[in-house]
């Protein structure tokens, strides 16, 4: 089966807003907030893990385009779900994906995220 056949496929990944994923811009806020890198870092890990399963062995998938916008804030403790659906296939090695970031029904962060196919040495 092609990877191509996978459009459409979706993901979600529940995670709490702690540790290296908050800011406090630099000692400006009282306390720690989901920052944006780690938004879209936990955007990309659904992305990738979605993928994944349909690759070959020895292939993994590297992120090279992001357009996100977070659109809400949400504090240290929050429990957030990331959600991700493959929207195109190219030549089975690039990826499309819609992603979103939720904090119960409200959200955060929406947008597109690509991801390309590399080929590493297996042992």
């Amino acid at each position: 089966m092609s990877i191509a056949e996978k459009v459409g496929t979706e993901r979600e990944e529940n995670f709490t807003a702690e540790g290296m994923l908050l800011t406090d811009v630099g000692g400006l806020l009282e306390t720690g907030v989901l920052s944006t890198p780690g938004m879209i870092g936990m955007m990309e890990r659904n992305c990738a893990l979605l993928v994944q399963e349909f690759l070959p062995e020895g292939t993994a998938t590297v992120g090279f385009a992001v357009n996100i916008k977070h659109v809400g804030g949400a504090g240290g403790g929050a429990e957030c779900t990331a959600w991700a659906r493959l929207d195109e296939v190219i030549e089975d090695r690039k990826f499309r994906f819609a992603v979103e970031v939720r904090e119960g029904e409200r959200v955060l962060g929406v947008g597109t995220h690509e991801r390309r196919a590399i080929t590493f040495n297996v042992a």
